[in-house]
């Protein structure tokens, strides 16, 4: 793959900016804890597609709370993943880890939603990248220097 070009992105309106973004980031992550909890919630009840796409949210909002962060949103699901590489992984702030899940868990939801296939072990696998996406992102935001 490519690598990917932040600047390019940004001047083709792929990653737009969002000056309030740091404003609302801490309630971007509260909206992911709710999802993890509401996975956790669904998985019980066996419900794993269900289950599957929440995890993956719980993901989505905790990475959009890091790219508000940086007064910027995304146009689109790939587009977050892509940024949240170019501004922290790629510096070495979040681990490779963190993009392998999270491109994972995209995979796991569109798959879920899209042709019906989904498994237990696929939302236990989701739902585990998502409590360590929010644990990740909650110490960066409280991390006063980035």
């Amino acid at each position: 793959m490519e690598k990917y070009n932040i600047q390019e992105a940004i001047e083709k309106r792929r990653i737009i900016p969002f000056s309030d973004g740091p404003k609302i980031s801490f309630k971007e992550l509260m909206t992911a804890k709710e999802d993890l909890r509401d996975a956790k919630e669904t998985l019980a009840r066996k419900r794993f597609k269900w289950a599957t796409s929440q995890a993956y949210y719980a993901i989505f909002h905790a990475s959009r709370a890091l790219l508000y962060k940086k007064k910027y949103r995304e146009k689109s699901h790939i587009q977050l993943v892509f940024a949240i590489k170019a501004f922290y992984v790629d510096k070495g702030l979040l681990p490779q880890g963190y993009y392998d899940n999270f491109i994972q868990a995209l995979d796991l939801r569109e798959m879920a939603d899209y042709k019906s296939k989904f498994s237990k072990q696929g939302a236990q696998k989701s739902i585990q990248a998502a409590e360590e996406a929010i644990k990740l992102v909650e110490n960066l935001l409280k991390n006063k220097k980035f």
